[in-house]
C-alpha cells in the first residue's frame, strides 16, 4: 500500500513529466523510442503506475533535458531534516586532545 502522500506526489511528477514531453510537441510513441522504454511502459508512467522502474524515470528525463535535476533530489545541502539533526549533533563542547599535545 502506498500513501497517499506518495500517490499525489508521484501523480504531480509524472503530470509535469508528460506535459513537458507535450511542451516539447515530442509524441508519445518517439518518447518510448527515445528512452528506449515500450510504449506500454510510457502510457504506465504517465498514469503514475508505481510499479514503473526508476530507470524509466531516468531515461524519459534524460530526453527531456532534465535528467541533471533526478540527480539532485536527495542532495544533502537541501535536506533540510537531515541538516537539522546534523546540527543537533554537534558537540557541546570541544577538548584538544592529550594526544595531540605530544
Amino acid at each position: 500500500m502506498i500513501p497517499i502522500p506518495v500517490k499525489r506526489a508521484l501523480y504531480k511528477l509524472v503530470r509535469d513529466i508528460r506535459d513537458a514531453r507535450r511542451r516539447r510537441r515530442i509524441p508519445a510513441a518517439l518518447m518510448a523510442e527515445r528512452a528506449a522504454i515500450s510504449r506500454t511502459t510510457l502510457t504506465k508512467f504517465e498514469k503514475g503506475e508505481p510499479g514503473v522502474a526508476i530507470g524509466s524515470y531516468a531515461s524519459v528525463l534524460f530526453v527531456l533535458g532534465m535528467v541533471e535535476r533526478m540527480a539532485d533530489l536527495a542532495e544533502p545541502t537541501t535536506d533540510r531534516v537531515g541538516l537539522e539533526l546534523e546540527e543537533d549533533r554537534l558537540p557541546q563542547r570541544i577538548r584538544r586532545s592529550t594526544r595531540a599535545d605530544r
